[in-house]
């Protein structure tokens, strides 16, 4: 049985219809970049204090009074969750008394916000905080939405892959298409936190879904040197886009309902794609359906303008297409030796703390110094170079130090945001993108570490487990964005501090970098605090090396 690079070589790299499908395939990333972060702005908190109700006869010198003030973030402000007994401002105003006059006001008696919030609308019109009140003793609410948004994520990680294993590429593409797009707007007639939260995570299932299954559809059917831009530049940078396009969204389209229709409505232009895009003919080949994936093939090699060969899966290809046996393993594989459990352990905490800090600052944008529209924004810009550094990276210099080097940085400088001066915001700001742009890059590149590390048979579970950590990570960066309720730099000080931890602890694990990909567990790398004994490093041979690459969604 030929190879399937064998069979198609005559399309050649880069014809009409591989850069048509690279561009529609990475194209179709830009609605999982808005839709991502979307809750940044969806679950946005405004300024809010309490209401005191518009029938109250009180002066106007007493309803200014109401609210008792705070030291909140170093500067003193109206509290959020509290206000003055208005039984007693009644009387009081009644009276004649002036606050802080006639009455002390720190000596009177407060109570909670019983009539409601008044929401500021100097960022957002509304959001589902303003809409449902999620606000002060309901503002755990807030994190667990975003929370569960990547509890989805995890579980479509999980079964995407899977189906589109048993029904095709194409169409688990487009029905994940169809899931995120459906379900977000559904999520417009939201009459609750919890209907909304609970669209949400399914929403969360499709976003991963179509990711997944869009990059696998692309590896299949670029060639090899296509392939890898696909892989590390094409999908990254059309997320990046998507992430882009958020903040633009958001500034004029200031109300949740209508942001999130408009965030809905990209994704109805995936529908003509399903014409154009084609199923995996590797796909179709190893279900055996070997006229469909000569159609396809036959169809790429006209719109290249590419004669095609007379046959090109012959009769004793066709017969000989049975898979062959192969051993099964099982996730306990991964700590069947004290090397490789080290591995997988040091990989497991490094895939967690390392989204735990991309995903934590993505999110925390909006408690930045400054237009909370421009930081987003200037959030998404960053991945740009960030992705491309990766990959230059990858291409030069061994996986370690690229990894640690980059997870160093970008925890290190988020930690110095504590020993910024208050009235240098601007510095904290650039301090908080550069620890953005460390993170990603060192994010992007994990991929490509995890598979030359492991063997061929535990390869994709091993993958399969680190991605797991890091849906785990997204999970709980949310609430260290919400430690910043209590202390602004509390979150900066545990993701930079853990960032690099874990920064530092990426040097001890083998280089892979120059390596032939290992096919046994004998064939693995050996950590560093266990080369006293003799170990196999492989073939020596750059070229071989496998370089293959997703974004951190």
């Amino acid at each position: 049985m030929r190879d399937y690079e064998e069979v198609t070589a005559f399309l050649g790299e880069w014809g009409r219809f591989q850069r048509l499908v690279f561009f529609l395939l990475s194209a179709s990333i830009i609605p999982n970049g808005f839709n991502g972060m979307s809750a940044v702005f969806l679950a946005g908190t405004p300024e809010h204090r309490c209401a005191v109700p518009p029938g109250a006869n009180l002066s106007e010198e007493w309803r200014n009074a109401s609210i008792p003030l705070e030291l909140r973030g170093g500067l003193t402000e109206p509290s959020r969750c509290s206000r003055y007994r208005l039984d007693v401002l009644l009387n009081l105003s009644a009276l004649g008394l002036r606050p802080g006059i006639d009455v002390h006001l720190a000596e009177l008696e407060q109570e909670p916000c019983l009539d409601g919030w008044e929401y500021s609308r100097d960022v957002y019109r509304s959001t589902i905080v303003s809409e449902w009140n999620l606000v002060c003793e309901d503002d755990w609410k807030v994190p667990l939405t975003t929370s569960l948004f990547f509890v989805g994520v995890l579980i479509g990680s999980f079964i995407s892959g899977q189906l589109s294993d048993r029904f095709g590429r194409k169409s688990i593409l487009f029905l994940t298409m169809a899931v995120q797009t459906g379900f977000s707007f559904l999520q417009i007639f939201s009459t609750s936190w919890e209907m909304f939260t609970v669209l949400f995570l399914i929403v969360g299932m499709g976003q991963i879904s179509n990711y997944v299954v869009a990059f696998i559809l692309g590896t299949e059917i670029l060639g090899k040197s296509v392939r890898i831009i696909f892989s590390t530049l094409g999908v990254c940078i059309f997320f990046a886009i998507g992430y882009m396009l958020l903040p633009l969204f958001a500034y004029f389209i200031r109300d949740w309902r209508m942001l999130l229709l408009a965030l809905t409505l990209p994704g109805l232009l995936c529908v003509p794609l399903w014409w154009i895009i084609p199923e995996s003919p590797r796909w179709l080949i190893s279900q055996g359906r070997y006229k469909e994936a000569e159609v396809i093939i036959r169809k790429a090699a006209k719109i290249n303008n590419t004669p095609a060969p007379a046959v090109l899966f012959d009769a004793a290809e066709m017969q000989d297409s049975k898979p062959q046996q192969q051993q099964k393993a099982i996730l306990l594989d991964l700590f069947r030796t004290r090397n490789i459990a080290t591995i997988t352990i040091m990989s497991l905490l490094l895939w967690f703390f390392t989204s735990v800090g991309y995903f934590g600052l993505s999110l925390n944008t909006p408690n930045l110094h400054g237009d909370a529209y421009i930081n987003c924004f200037l959030s998404a810009v960053i991945e740009v170079p960030a992705y491309i550094i990766a990959w230059l990276l990858l291409r030069s210099l061994p996986r370690r130090y690229s990894i640690s080097g980059t997870l160093v940085l970008g925890g290190g400088v988020v930690l110095f945001i504590k020993l910024v001066p208050m009235d240098l915001n601007v510095l904290s700001l650039c301090l908080v993108m550069l620890g953005k742009f460390g993170i990603t890059a060192a994010f992007s590149m994990l991929y490509v570490y995890n598979v030359e590390l492991y063997p061929t048979l535990v390869r994709n579970m091993a993958v399969g487990a680190t991605s797991t950590a890091s849906r785990l990570g997204s999970i709980i960066a949310p609430y260290f964005v919400y430690l910043g309720a209590y202390d602004r730099y509390l979150p900066y000080i545990l993701m930079g501090s853990l960032t690099v931890l874990i920064g530092i602890l990426t040097l001890f694990l083998p280089e892979s970098y120059g390596n032939a990909l290992p096919e046994s567990f004998e064939q693995m790398l050996k950590v560093k605090c266990f080369r006293n004994g003799q170990h196999t490093t492989g073939i020596r041979n750059s070229k071989e090396s496998t370089k293959t690459l997703t974004t951190p969604l």
